[in-house]
């Protein structure tokens, strides 16, 4: 009896282990790893809000500039905050060959507002020194490639009007090759010609 039950407690010991061993156990899932995240870059205390070098204009403003004198379409146009002389006249379709742009700064930024004359030399005084009383131009010949609405009107017999027909036909026949071209202007008859013939040049 002895002898059975010790075959008997060992087998159910061995039942025992069989069974704890083959019983199913909990599986962890693995912690998830976020990806490591872009260092932001500091911000310097130094730099102004606009970056160094950047027009100080918000890149959504828009100026309004005036653009004159020796351009093939002068006019008002409205460009980007922050545009320089050079993009207006891009804008104007460019400078009329032959004009004179020594004096213009083309890298120079635009402000709102202003006027940028391409090749056009101080306007005529009215009044003042080489135009006696108003009635003629500034010293020398005024040039047709250049000249703006206002100082086509300070020439002698020239008006408003007529001086807008002059740059008008300048725009649409891509400037004037000789004096003679006057002619072809509407409004400017032989008498008017000849007064203004020895006051301006192509």
């Amino acid at each position: 009896m002895a002898a059975v039950a010790v075959v008997l407690v060992a087998a159910l010991g061995f039942a025992a282990q069989q069974y704890w061993s083959g019983r199913p156990s909990p599986v962890t899932a693995p912690a998830v790893v976020a990806p490591p995240s872009m260092p932001s870059m500091p911000s310097s205390p130094s730099l102004p809000p606009s970056a160094a070098g950047a027009p100080a204009v918000g890149g959504g403003a828009r100026i309004v500039v005036d653009v004159g004198g020796g351009v093939r379409e002068p006019g008002v146009r409205r460009l980007p905050g922050g545009s320089r002389v050079e993009d207006a006249l891009a804008a104007a379709g460019g400078v009329v060959p032959g004009t004179d742009t020594t004096g213009l700064n083309r890298a120079r930024i635009l402000v709102d507002g202003e006027q940028v004359l391409v090749g056009a030399t101080a306007q005529p005084g009215r009044g003042g020194p080489g135009s006696p009383g108003g009635a003629g131009p500034g010293p020398g010949p005024l040039s047709l490639a250049s000249a703006t609405v206002e100082q086509l009107d300070g020439l002698p017999g020239v008006g408003p009007v007529l001086a807008r027909h002059i740059v008008d036909f300048r725009t649409a026949r891509g400037g004037f090759r000789t004096v003679e071209d006057l002619r072809q202007v509407d409004g400017i008859g032989e008498r008017r010609f000849a007064d203004l013939r020895g006051l301006v040049r192509p």
